[in-house]
């Protein structure tokens, strides 16, 4: 029965392989166990633990669920969790060495600070090249390099270009018919590097009295777009949208969204003296910790969760035999890092909404099958 129990909650992790990999919590698969769905048992088995919340990165476990939920709330973080991104680049002049394509690709990987539930997405098949205050941002980046002519003989680029006419971030604009020619080039300083910080938002409609200056930005104001050298300029017009990552990776609210089992070490033996200071070394720092008691040192299981399960233990036949690995088949270790657009806790909820949508959407679609 302990077997049976063990294949049914763990995945084994030997020396060549895994065993127990498949999932068995369909009714009748083991007789004595009853598996059939409910409600108020999910309910009883299922929590999400926050173990850490730092900044853009999060670490939860959620447990008591199957790999296939886990792995479709891993893709909706990825994908399907909407954020507003560059998608139409108006360009105006652009003299530096970067093409046009290769600028506009560039400024739609920027990630921007801006919440994309107070935005509509754009129609289908629209094609005007204004956008309305509901459904768009612009900004607008006009920049040129000009060269120090009170320099003699110099190399330094902070000493050949002149920096010391670079404009502070202007305030919103809040009529924007007349760009872009209403708001002056900035004469950018040092090494002549076009940064984020030099992107301006320009609100449309009443965005400017919806939104504090500041709101609306990139989430770093030191990211490279382009480095200048003297008489080239660069003057273009940005147009942000709502999207998903499906639709284009830009899109992406997230750097990274994984998950991991719980791993379980367990030994078997008793493991003292130097051969215990050996398996300290098989396993990740803080994995094993060896205890000197009454002068004699033992290995125990310290902090299983920190194990990167390498199976090195199961290279050294005298300590192979001694330990046995296992991982929690329904406890899942998050982890979310945030690009910045929005926190990684709210990143959690959305995806959360979205699945809850796709479940009642899926419960429509059997109703009507089922009324046909």
């Amino acid at each position: 029965m302990e077997r049976i129990k063990n294949i049914r909650t763990k995945v084994e992790l030997q020396e060549h392989g895994l065993e127990n990999v498949h999932s068995t919590d369909f009714p009748g698969t083991y007789e004595g166990f009853d598996d059939a769905w409910d409600h108020n048992k999910f309910k009883k088995n299922f929590r999400i633990d926050v173990v850490r919340l730092a900044g853009d990165e999060l670490e939860f476990d959620m447990v008591g669920i199957d790999a296939a939920i886990a792995n479709a709330f891993r893709r909706i973080l990825l994908s399907e969790v909407p954020t507003m991104a560059i998608e139409k680049v108006f360009i105006y002049n652009n003299t530096s060495i970067i093409q046009d394509e290769v600028l506009a690709h560039r400024l739609g990987l920027i990630p921007i600070k801006a919440d994309p539930r107070m935005f509509e997405y754009r129609q289908e098949g629209e094609t005007g090249l204004e956008g309305r205050e509901t459904d768009t941002l612009e900004f607008q980046l006009k920049v040129r390099c000009t060269k120090n002519v009170n320099t003699k003989e110099a190399t330094d680029p902070d000493e050949l270009y002149r920096d010391h006419k670079a404009t502070k971030r202007r305030k919103p604009v809040k009529h924007h018919a007349a760009l872009p020619n209403s708001v002056r080039a900035i004469i950018i300083g040092p090494s002549g590097s076009v940064t984020t910080k030099h992107l301006k938002w320009i609100p449309i409609g009443n965005q400017s009295q919806i939104f504090k200056e500041g709101d609306i930005r990139p989430v770093h104001d030191d990211i490279l777009i382009a480095k200048l050298r003297p008489g080239q300029e660069i003057d273009i017009k940005m147009h942000c949208v709502k999207g998903i990552g499906k639709d284009h990776a830009k899109f992406s609210p997230v750097a990274t969204a994984s998950y991991r089992l719980l791993p379980e070490i367990t030994l078997t033996h008793q493991i003292e003296g130097e051969l215990a200071k050996k398996l300290q070394r098989c396993f990740s720092p803080g994995v094993i910790e060896v205890d000197n008691i009454n002068g004699k040192e033992y290995a125990r299981v310290a902090h299983a969760r920190r194990d990167t399960c390498s199976r090195e233990v199961f290279r050294h036949d005298d300590l192979k035999d001694y330990v046995q690995l296992h991982k929690i088949r329904d406890h899942f270790i998050f982890s979310v890092e945030s690009t910045g657009v929005l926190p990684p806790e709210v990143l959690v909820s959305e995806a959360i909404k979205v699945l809850k949508g796709k479940c009642r959407a899926f419960l429509h679609e059997l109703k009507e099958v089922a009324d046909m």
